[in-house]
């Protein structure tokens, strides 16, 4: 009798443990796939219509851990600030994750973008969110986030893997878990417009130290094989090797541009010259480098390009100073370099507003 319940035991659990284990072999011989075609990047745009948005963290965090973490994630904080976007006509914004906040707590982690995307669909808004990046602090730390310090543009923020990646070889296996479990466990939610693998590679003197990471997120991503595109945006074309890879290898062209009308068609022209896919512009606006509401925004739309401008709500990342001109007295900057919103609301500038909101065909 023990015989037989052993065998029926074995009958009814042998085909799940077959399929677990035909699963397994799928995923780990499932190959990247190719990059888009011209006319599925294309059929993306017209889908999404044009792009309008900032680059968004709400005002209470400093970086992206202090975003994302359980302990200091603000959905009213963000649902506040989206509903500012919401009240001038944009309609996506470009967020930064961070893999140490998915190590820590992976579940919490995607229950909380999950929680995000609620909210900026709520708002009408969609997003587009950025996995790597090169820039600002070289370590982080999980856990309590420092202060900002006084009239010091992104004081707090942290790269992501940043030093790590070349201290600890073990660190590769992480970073394509955590690429791989975001990517597929988001990978045909309708709320998501494009990836944004990796921010700014080679900044912070990294120059083609950043290529190898750069060609294994593009590999691990493209394995996930999300229904959305992948990019990496470009933004120093004396970066020739990255630049050129960054091209070739992303769906959607992204880049950025801080410069004056002259410079960005300058960038428009040369980039449309090396690629057929549609443009998305993911940073730009910087008042004291001509880069203005009033003049790189409409030569966007006129250019069918989307619009990401760096900042929306000033707060903990201090990014209303800018990069080069600390003010560690603090106070008020003569001219704010980012943001469009006090904290309670109120515009910077009423007239960027106004300009804005008849862009976007906002009428009240």
């Amino acid at each position: 009798m023990k015989n037989s319940k052993l065998y029926l035991l074995l009958f009814v659990l042998a085909p799940i443990f077959h399929s677990c284990v035909q699963d397994k072999k799928a995923t780990a011989n499932q190959s990247p796939r190719e990059i888009w075609s011209v006319e599925q990047a294309n059929d993306w745009h017209k889908k999404w219509g044009w792009l309008r948005g900032s680059d968004f963290i709400p005002s209470t965090a400093i970086n992206q851990l202090e975003m994302w973490q359980k302990d200091t994630f603000d959905p009213a904080t963000i649902d506040r600030e989206l509903g500012y976007a919401e009240g001038i006509g944009m309609n996506s914004m470009r967020v930064y994750l961070h893999h140490a906040a998915w190590q820590q707590d992976k579940q919490g982690f995607k229950d909380r973008v999950s929680d995000y995307l609620k909210i900026a669909d709520k708002h009408h808004i969609s997003t587009l969110f950025v996995l790597f990046d090169d820039c600002w602090n070289a370590t982080y730390q999980i856990g309590k986030q420092p202060e900002p310090k006084p009239g010091v543009h992104n004081s707090g923020w942290v790269r992501d893997p940043g030093d790590s990646y070349y201290k600890d070889p073990k660190l590769a296996d992480t970073l394509a878990a955590y690429v791989k479990d975001v990517l597929t466990s988001f990978k045909d939610d309708k709320r998501i417009v494009l990836w944004d693998l990796y921010n700014e590679p080679g900044n912070s003197k990294n120059g083609n130290k950043s290529l190898p990471l750069l060609k294994k997120v593009f590999e691990w991503a493209r394995t996930a094989n999300p229904s959305q595109p992948l990019s990496a945006g470009v933004w120093d074309l004396k970066l020739k090797e990255l630049t050129d890879y960054q091209i070739k290898n992303s769906d959607i062209t992204t880049y950025h541009n801080y410069g004056d009308v002259k410079d960005h068609q300058k960038w428009i022209d040369t980039l449309r010259s090396v690629s057929k896919r549609p443009l998305v512009c993911t940073e730009y606006m910087a008042r004291s480098r001509n880069s203005l509401f009033s003049t790189i925004m409409p030569l966007l739309k006129k250019e069918d390009i989307g619009a990401y401008n760096w900042g929306l709500v000033e707060g903990k990342t201090n990014t209303k100073y800018a990069w080069d001109s600390p003010m560690p007295e603090g106070g008020e900057p003569k001219l704010w370099f980012h943001e469009i919103f006090h904290k309670d609301g109120t515009p910077y500038k009423q007239d960027e507003v106004d300009v804005i909101k008849r862009l976007t065909g906002v009428t009240k």
